[in-house]
């Protein structure tokens, strides 16, 4: 990692960086991280839901233009790319919660794909070059839940909602790709276009409604049992800056050569290192140092996949990316962020990236 970051990270300083969504826990960490490469940082995302987010601490610490808006607004979404003049994007901004995905599946669908063509169509009316990367999900393949691992050339789909909406999204990258962004046109369009699919993500900061990490460091701090609606479920855990390293990685790669790394790319975790709920629970109550929980399986509540695995095979052999983090240190790293003092947040999510890089 160490060699990548040197050669490949020090491509965003002094270059212009927009990022949707940089208001959402992912993004916070994101907008953190470009900041300490010394990029020129825009934001464009609605404002953060609550007061503790991540976002609220970080942001007085670090420089970077906001702009709160919403990505189903083609004209004010397009007007802010164009005014930047960005050299990178990166677009997080989504609902990108399962649950909720059934309290609102039009909302769902209308912001994660007529968002993501709203952004896409901006991208095809700038005039210069614009390497961008669209963030989707692990949950993008039609699920049999067979224990097969996920490639990239697999079928898309999705039982629910949310899983449905950012299937349909990739299929709007691809289009986009190529009707717009064809890689035999490049030196005429000159934008670089790829997606990357990232497994569940934990990490310090993370204060979602119906979130395993947030309900589980609710619970410990009332000193209550942590309710789990699926222990037996299986995911492939990843520390939010594990992704967060592909998209930055692939976004340089991609930047320079849009041929060759243009495509979709799985982030995760290595094979033989996937867990159920129920030992990532167990695992952070051990690393808290007291605390329970309690089995809230619920055969009414609404569908969520039991079993999830991605191959990354494809991250690791074209762009040489990796996971270094183990799901029990990224479970470490986690919690360990929640038991600090809140006037420590930010300088221990920097702490915690720099020690990442150099890994």
């Amino acid at each position: 990692m160490e060699s990548v970051v040197s050669k490949y990270l020090n491509s965003y300083k002094g270059k212009k960086v927009f990022v949707t969504g940089h208001t959402g826990f992912k993004g916070a960490w994101f907008i953190t991280w470009l900041h300490q490469l010394g990029a020129i940082v825009k934001g464009y995302a609605l404002p953060p839901e609550n007061d503790n987010d991540l976002f609220n601490i970080i942001s007085p610490n670090i420089n970077f233009e906001n702009t709160f808006g919403d990505i189903r607004s083609r004209e004010k979404l397009a007007t802010a790319i164009k005014d930047f003049q960005p050299d990178f994007i990166f677009h997080l901004a989504a609902q990108a919660l399962v649950r909720r995905s059934y309290e609102i599946p039009a909302e769902t669908f209308d912001v994660n794909v007529t968002g993501t063509a709203n952004l896409l169509e901006a991208v095809n009316k700038l005039d210069k070059k614009c390497t961008v990367v669209i963030i989707t999900t692990d949950k993008v393949y039609e699920n049999k839940e067979t224990g097969h691992y996920y490639t990239e050339d697999d079928v898309l789909g999705g039982y629910d909602p949310y899983s449905a909406s950012k299937a349909a999204t990739e299929i709007v990258v691809g289009s986009f790709r190529n009707s717009f962004f064809n890689a035999a046109n490049y030196a005429t369009h000159l934008k670089a276009i790829a997606s990357a699919r990232a497994g569940n993500v934990i990490g310090g900061g993370d204060w979602n409604k119906d979130r395993i990490v947030p309900d589980i460091v609710r619970s410990l701090k009332k000193h209550q049992p942590v309710p789990v609606r699926n222990p037996a479920a299986v995911r492939p855990w990843q520390h939010v800056l594990e992704p967060l390293s592909g998209y930055l990685l692939l976004g340089a790669l991609l930047d320079e050569d849009a041929v060759k790394y243009s495509g979709a790319y799985n982030f995760g975790p290595v094979p033989d290192d996937h867990l159920e709920v129920k030992e990532l629970v167990q695992t952070a109550i051990n690393t808290w140092g007291s605390g329970d929980w309690i089995d809230k399986s619920d055969a009414l509540q609404p569908h969520e996949a039991t079993l999830l695995k991605l191959n990354i095979d494809k991250a690791k052999n074209i762009l040489g990316w990796h996971p270094l983090l183990t799901n029990k240190e990224a479970i470490q790293w986690t919690f360990d962020w929640y038991k600090q003092d809140e006037k420590e947040y930010y300088n221990f999510t920097v702490a915690q990236i720099k020690n990442y890089q150099q890994k």
